[in-house]
């Protein structure tokens, strides 16, 4: 996987060349998901299809980062309630 450029560069190149920013990105993703485990890419390719859906409905940056983040309150809710809702741990039997 390349380095990611600084803040700097990423604000220089999305400002004067979005397609190649656009670009960047996309290729940064799919490396990140092939180098995740195998049996989990499938579940990561249509979590950041999910993520991408979301992207091209926002109206503009601001809107985006809402979209984004409600996004990511929901996932955490959901988490949070798949934690919750597991069974709690049986005691172990104590033999003198």
């Amino acid at each position: 996987m390349h380095s990611l450029p600084d803040f700097d560069q990423l604000v220089q190149l999305a400002t004067t060349d979005p397609h190649q920013f656009a670009l960047l990105r996309q290729r940064l993703i799919d490396q990140t998901i092939a180098q995740a485990n195998p049996s989990m890419q499938p579940r990561l390719q249509a979590q950041q299809s999910h993520i991408d859906r979301l992207i091209n409905h926002a109206k503009n940056p601001l809107h985006r980062n809402i979209l984004l983040q409600q996004e990511l309150q929901r996932q955490l809710q959901r988490f949070n309630q798949a934690l919750q809702s597991q069974s709690p741990p049986q005691q172990a039997k104590i033999l003198p």
